[in-house]
């Protein structure tokens, strides 16, 4: 195992010192990542490397950012994150506050997976808190915010590829083997399998592997309005996820969609793991101006 690391055990620790002193701005006793911020995140909770927090980070999160008009949890669809989450929310509701959750679950992929009952929240989770942030900032209520986080999810798709493993420091060897001719497609955020293991294919072939389910499953037609959004999973140079673009947008014009907006990068990520996942998400003119508005976090910033 080759990390830029010290000891394994400390490894989330440390990131959170590493955000605190680059981002001076942010508390980063309950925060992790890089969309906490103006527009977006009022705190995220960090748990280990692919584990969920427990609910007293939860809850302690909740009350340092309750304002007195409720919080919005955010939770992808993973058994561990929904079930604490839930927890942390009954503590909230016994202490006073409010609080409302919308999970995540829009990966295509496949149906259950390890970890999961159901679809798996995925790259949708990072328009969500882009668009639902913007609902809040706005000073618009609770449900209302919740709303804006539940039609974003309802109306986005993913799936992704991995064409390499990811390592976690505290395992120190690959979650799954991969030959050197092999990809894993529909691979989850954390290594889990995917739909199926499938020959090494150019980018061309692989952004119709990724788009063509999406867009069936939602369905998307013809002259529907998009946000792209072209994922990196850790290990893959901005190069290739351009590439990955060009492809995706041939066939999404194939198609007759529109591309209102793009978003291409590392942002919702497994470690080192190679590959990429596209997210669809279908617009109107209310969710593009949320979007648009006005974000100032580490990883996501315009207009501020």
């Amino acid at each position: 195992m080759k990390k830029l690391i010290n000891d394994p055990q400390d490894v989330v620790a440390e990131a959170l010192q590493g955000i605190e002193a680059a981002h001076p701005d942010l508390r980063v006793d309950h925060q992790h990542g890089g969309f906490v911020g103006l527009g977006m995140l009022d705190a995220a909770c960090a748990g280990e490397v692919f584990t969920s927090p427990v609910p007293d980070q939860m809850l302690a999160a909740t009350k340092l950012v309750d304002g007195g008009a409720g919080v919005l949890h955010v939770v992808k669809n993973y058994t561990g994150d929904v079930m604490n989450f839930d927890m942390a929310a009954e503590m909230a509701a016994a202490t006073g506050a409010q609080v409302l959750s919308v999970v995540t679950d829009d990966d295509v992929a496949v149906q259950d997976s390890t970890w999961t009952a159901g679809r798996r929240g995925v790259g949708v989770t990072v328009l969500v808190e882009k668009i639902a942030g913007a609902a809040a900032e706005q000073g618009r209520t609770l449900e209302q915010v919740a709303d804006i986080a539940r039609q974003v999810n309802a109306n986005g798709r993913s799936m992704g590829l991995a064409l390499s493993s990811c390592t976690v420091p505290a395992a120190g060897k690959p979650t799954f083997d991969l030959g050197e001719n092999e990809m894993e497609l529909g691979v989850g955020i954390h290594g889990e399998p995917g739909r199926q293991r499938v020959p090494l294919a150019t980018a061309r072939e692989i952004a119709e592997m990724l788009v063509e389910p999406v867009l069936a499953d939602l369905p998307f037609t013809s002259g529907d309005n998009v946000i792209a959004f072209v994922n990196g999973l850790g290990g893959t140079p901005l190069i290739e996820l351009y590439v990955m673009y060009n492809e995706v947008n041939r066939v999404l014009t194939a198609h007759g969609l529109q591309v209102a907006r793009s978003l291409v990068g590392s942002y919702i990520t497994s470690l080192e793991m190679a590959g990429t996942s596209v997210t669809l998400l279908k617009v109107g003119d209310e969710l593009l101006s949320l979007w648009d508005a006005p974000v100032k976090t580490p990883a996501l910033r315009w207009g501020a």
